[in-house]
């Protein structure tokens, strides 16, 4: 076979390459577009129809005798989150309690109780809330992030928390 048989043969495959590249490059950026502006109609059919609130329900803690002054009570949600509860009073009334999420709204790590220190600490980026939760230091001060805070009620010595409950269907 001649040079010029050769390179006339090499041609079409070479022309068939470019065709085939050009046509999947082109669905890339199809498949790009529809996937970025579904997401953005979902983002903002969040924000146009938020979802209902989630529904609540009294959950029993402890009794109240049970937690010293200056007493911690780490108690966990039936959701399955992580919420410290702190005795800061002894009144006999839920103003005795302070109960706090666990989970830094900075990343999601657990803080800690360090009574020594009067703070919550968290590891992962040195952050650091006052004893009623509120960022004083780290990037979740930066950020303005507190520990989010859960409402309580004292009835005939028990407490009781509320929290998100799942209704089952």
């Amino acid at each position: 076979m001649s040079e010029q048989e050769h390179s006339a043969q090499e041609q079409p495959a070479e022309a068939d390459r470019r065709r085939f590249l050009a046509s999947v490059s082109q669905v890339a950026m199809g498949v790009g577009l529809v996937s970025s502006y579904g997401t953005l109609a979902y983002m903002a059919g969040r924000f146009l129809y938020p979802a209902e609130p989630t529904p609540t329900a009294w959950v029993f803690v402890a009794e109240t005798a049970r937690i010293p002054q200056e007493g911690v009570l780490k108690f966990t949600t039936p959701a399955g989150q992580t919420v410290t509860i702190r005795r800061v009073a002894e009144n006999g009334d839920a103003a005795d309690f302070l109960a706090m999420s666990s989970t830094c709204p900075h990343l999601g790590c657990q803080v800690h109780w360090e009574p020594h220190n009067n703070r919550f600490f968290c590891p992962c980026h040195n952050g650091v809330f006052d004893p009623s939760g509120i960022a004083i230091e780290g990037p979740p001060a930066e950020a303005r992030q507190s520990l989010p805070l859960y409402p309580l009620r004292v009835e005939n010595g028990l407490l009781f928390i509320e929290v998100p409950a799942k209704i089952l269907t």
